[in-house]
């Protein structure tokens, strides 16, 4: 009996010492900062490249990155079935830094023309 008193006093002393006090604070949310910028589009055809993304998309993005944050940019275009069952693909990525935001708008204006090259060339 002894030792169930005991181990019921135990219990009840951890249970009311072992809960955790208010906690108030604040977050702000202008201490937010993005550290890496990474865009996968995956495509099917010409009109979905056109609609899905312009340089000019990409420019408003930059626009909103601050110095030194690492950018990469994939696109993944599908082609058709082939004689095994399975969906042919091709995949482009560029890697750059906001600190060099022109190079960066110059490769993704190449890796455009390159995809759409892609689907011109499947489709002769």
């Amino acid at each position: 009996m002894k030792n169930l008193i005991t181990v019921i006093a135990l219990c009840l002393s951890a249970s009311i010492f072992g809960q955790s006090l208010n906690l108030k604070g604040e977050v702000k949310d202008n201490d937010v900062k993005v550290e890496n910028v990474k865009i996968e589009v995956e495509v099917d055809s010409i009109e979905e490249i056109e609609s899905t993304f312009t340089i000019e998309d990409f420019k408003q993005l930059l626009d909103e990155t601050t110095e030194g944050e690492d950018l990469t940019f994939k696109i993944k275009c599908n082609g058709k079935k082939m004689s095994n069952g399975l969906k042919s693909s091709m995949s482009y990525e560029i890697k750059g830094n906001t600190s060099d935001k022109e190079t960066f708008l110059e490769n993704v204006t190449k890796l455009r023309k390159a995809a759409i090259k892609y689907y011109q060339s499947k489709n002769k």
